[in-house]
C-alpha cells in the first residue's frame, strides 16, 4: 500500500505546475488531497472484500444439525446421497446414478456364499513331538514336518497349518493352556498304535493271558500319575507275549508279583533268564508270636 501511495504522489507531483512546486503552502495542500484519495480507495477495496459470498444452497445441511444417534445421522446422509447421485454432471451427459446403471451394474457379480472372516497369521516351528504351539495350546501337524517352519492362520474358531501354500492341518481353536489337540492321522505308525489302546482294552488283554498278567497291567495303571504313562510298559508286555509266548509271560508275571516287583523290566529279566520255567517256592506259613509278658497285644495301644 505504501508503494501505491508513493506512485500516486509521484505522478501527481509531476503533473503539478511550476508554481505549485515553488510554493510550499500549495504543495502541502496538494499532498494532503492525494493522501485522502488514496485512503478512500483503500477503504473501498477492504469493504468489497468483506462482503459475504453468494450462498449456493440455502438448505440446512447435516453440518448445522445436531444428531442424537448414528441411525439418525445415516438417514440424513442417505437423503443427501440420493440428491447427489441424481445431480447432473457439468461436462458429461447424465449423472452418477445413470453412469452406475450403465457401466458398473452390468459388471457386478454375486457376493460369496460365506461371509469373509478376519484371520491372523503367525509363523511357528514344528516341535519334535509334531505339534505347534499357539497361546499355550498345542496342535498336531503331520509328523513329517518335524523341525520345519510353517504358517498358522488363526480365526475366531479355527487354526489352520499352512506350508508351501498348502493347508496341511485344521483344528478347532482351543483356549485350554497346556493341553494338546492331536489327530491320529498326524501320528507316526508306532504312536498311532499306542494311541488306539485304552486302559480298559489293555486290562482286557491281560485277563485273556491270565490273572497274573492282568494284575501286572493294573499295577502299571494304578502306580503312575497318569494311566497313559503305563501304556508303554503294557505295550512292552505285549511284545514279550509275542516273543516268549503267552504261557511264559503269565508265569513270569506270577513270579514278579511274588517278589513284589511287577514292572516291565522285572518281567523281561525273568523271561530272559528262564526263571519263569522254575516252580515258585511255596510261601512259608507265619508262626504265631510266643506268649510272653513283654509282648504287648493290640489292646495295649487303645
Amino acid at each position: 500500500m505504501s508503494r501505491t501511495i508513493e506512485r500516486n504522489l509521484t505522478a501527481n507531483l509531476l503533473d503539478t505546475s511550476q508554481d505549485v512546486r515553488t510554493e510550499p503552502a500549495k504543495l502541502s495542500l496538494h499532498i494532503r488531497q492525494n493522501l485522502l484519495d488514496t485512503w478512500r480507495r483503500r477503504k473501498q477495496l477492504i469493504d468489497e472484500r468483506a462482503q459475504p459470498k453468494k450462498i449456493v444452497d440455502a438448505k440446512e445441511g447435516p453440518r448445522n444439525r445436531r444428531f442424537f444417534s448414528l441411525a439418525e445421522l445415516n438417514a440424513a446422509i442417505e437423503q443427501l446421497l440420493v440428491e447427489l447421485n441424481a445431480r447432473s454432471f457439468k461436462k458429461l451427459p447424465g449423472c452418477r446414478r445413470s453412469a452406475f446403471e450403465s457401466i458398473d451394474r452390468p459388471a457386478l457379480r454375486p457376493l460369496p456364499a460365506e461371509r469373509f472372516e478376519l484371520a491372523r497369521w503367525k509363523r511357528a516351528r514344528v516341535n519334535i513331538d509334531y505339534h505347534v504351539e499357539f497361546d499355550g495350546h498345542y496342535y498336531s501337524v503331520p509328523h513329517r514336518l518335524v523341525r520345519t517352519e510353517v504358517e498358522l492362520r488363526i480365526t475366531s474358531t479355527t487354526l489352520e497349518v499352512i506350508a508351501g501354500n498348502r493347508r496341511l492341518a485344521s483344528h478347532v481353536l482351543s483356549s485350554r493352556r497346556g493341553h494338546h489337540t492331536t489327530l491320529p492321522e498326524h501320528m507316526p505308525a508306532s504312536h498311532r498304535a499306542h494311541h488306539e489302546w485304552t486302559p480298559q482294552r489293555l486290562i482286557a488283554w491281560g485277563e485273556r493271558i491270565g490273572a497274573a498278567t492282568a494284575a501286572v497291567v493294573r499295577w502299571q495303571m494304578d502306580n503312575r500319575p497318569h494311566p497313559e504313562q503305563g501304556y508303554r510298559a503294557c505295550l512292552g508286555l505285549q511284545r514279550l507275549a509275542r516273543e516268549f509266548t503267552a504261557p511264559r509271560l503269565e508265569a513270569a508275571c506270577a513270579r514278579a508279583l511274588s517278589i513284589a516287583a511287577p514292572t516291565y523290566r522285572s518281567v523281561a529279566s525273568i523271561l530272559k533268564s528262564g526263571l519263569d520255567r522254575q516252580p515258585l517256592a511255596a510261601a512259608e506259613p507265619r508262626s504265631a508270636l510266643p506268649l510272653h509278658d513283654n509282648v504287648r497285644g493290640p489292646d495295649y495301644y487303645h
